[in-house]
């Protein structure tokens, strides 16, 4: 069985990743190329065969429209990942190719096709929830491995055994929030307003509510809109201020939550606010008062102002390439690129194979790995035989402009 625990480094562009692949596996430890902390490595043996070659990685995201700072993010920060990797100088190389799907499933569908005549033989996408329902079938027809850094739907992994997340599945990010609420906040009167025209905010909704009902929580009012209606909430605020709501969980992007905020504030509406990782984001929102958003909490595995060494270094290599702070979406991304190669190197697949050996090798490798990234918090993240990513969460909260833990 072989399990490889990684930590990166992205310092001066380099990363270090310390791995044992020994004949019969065996235990130990490699200092990293600058002399700094070593790396624990897990029990490991060789893989297959020697990995090697230079392998054309997809990624389709919304680089424009209203979701374009999700795309833009995943996008950058896959290429910090992937220049990283090539400047290994190892037998391992990568070659990114980027398409826009402007957060439509059509549109999602022709840019899958784009790649796939580009050549492309693993695909890092798609972003969101919607392109990604409409792509996956032709991934798993073709036998294209597939790792979403941030399309959450259950619906994307299930029955696709190509089909990995890096992010939470929405069940877990709605189970989970209901939870966290339960265990810090008393008297809880909980207003719930969701986008039902969207798979992932519905998604979410549906099994917050199904936690919620299983620990007894009170839910005073439910309000919906659709992608036509974001931009007057006037209704459902009154709505769930006249229910007494003084917990207002939003399972939605970061746009529409916006307009809430500001909306809130103008009738003097000051519940506490509760967003999960589509939310992250808001701060970077153009004519947005990022002041409206102080207190809002989130559910997110990754807080850009930890103190770890590999996240301060992630975000000051982001900052200088492209300026603004990383949002979770980039993470998954570098995250990504990184369990890819490790899933590479562990299935020991070279690059002049077909996309179907690769996507069958990769799937087998993806069982038996244990990665330690920027989301994890410290901890391993696993996957399960669906391909649900499992990795303990966190919650942040918004004080003086940027995310911290409570």
């Amino acid at each position: 069985m072989k399990k490889t625990r990684i930590l990166s480094l992205a310092l001066a562009g380099v990363l270090s990743v310390s791995l044992l692949a020994g004949c019969g596996g065996g235990q130990g430890n490699a200092e990293t190329p600058s002399g700094g902390e070593t790396t624990h490595v897990n029990e490991s043996s060789a893989p297959a065969g020697e990995a090697g070659g230079t392998f054309k990685i997809g990624m389709i995201g919304p680089l424009t429209g209203g979701a374009a700072i999700y795309g833009t993010a995943v996008a950058n920060a896959a290429q910090i990942a992937v220049d990283e990797i090539n400047a290994l100088g190892g037998d391992i190389q990568f070659d990114l190719l980027t398409e826009d799907d402007t957060n439509d499933a059509e549109t999602a569908v022709n840019a899958y096709n784009a790649l796939m005549g580009e050549g492309m033989q693993i695909l890092l996408g798609t972003v969101t929830t919607t392109p990604a329902l409409a792509v996956v079938p032709y991934t798993y027809d073709e036998r294209v491995f597939t790792l979403t850094p941030s399309g959450s739907g259950d619906d994307v992994i299930e029955d696709n055994d190509n089909v990995f997340q890096v992010c939470f599945t929405d069940s877990n990010q709605g189970t989970r929030s209901a939870q966290y609420m339960d265990e810090h906040f008393e008297d809880l009167k909980i207003a719930i307003i969701y986008r039902n025209d969207d798979a992932y905010s519905q998604g979410i909704r549906d099994n917050f509510v199904a936690e919620a009902e299983t620990r007894g929580m009170e839910i005073v009012y439910e309000g919906t809109f659709t992608e036509a209606s974001q931009t007057d909430f006037s209704n459902q605020l009154t709505s769930a201020q006249s229910a007494g709501a003084n917990m207002v969980f939003l399972p939605i992007y970061y746009e529409p939550a916006s307009v809430i905020l500001t909306q809130a504030n103008a009738m003097g509406y000051a519940p506490t606010f509760f967003g999960v990782d589509g939310m992250d984001g808001i701060l970077g929102v153009d004519g947005f008062d990022t002041s409206l958003a102080e207190g809002v909490y989130l559910l997110t595995p990754f807080s850009a102002d930890a103190e770890d060494e590999a996240t301060q270094a992630f975000v000051a290599e982001y900052q200088e390439r492209f300026g603004g702070i990383p949002n979770q979406f980039a993470a998954d991304a570098y995250d990504g690129i990184y369990i890819i190669y490790e899933a590479i190197q562990a299935a020991g697949v070279t690059a002049d194979m077909s996309n179907e050996e690769i996507c069958d090798a990769l799937i087998a490798a993806m069982g038996e790995l244990s990665v330690v990234g920027l989301t994890s918090a410290g901890s391993e993240m696993t996957w399960d035989e669906n391909g649900a990513v499992s990795k303990d969460p966190a919650a942040v909260i918004i004080e003086n402009g940027t995310y911290v833990t409570p």
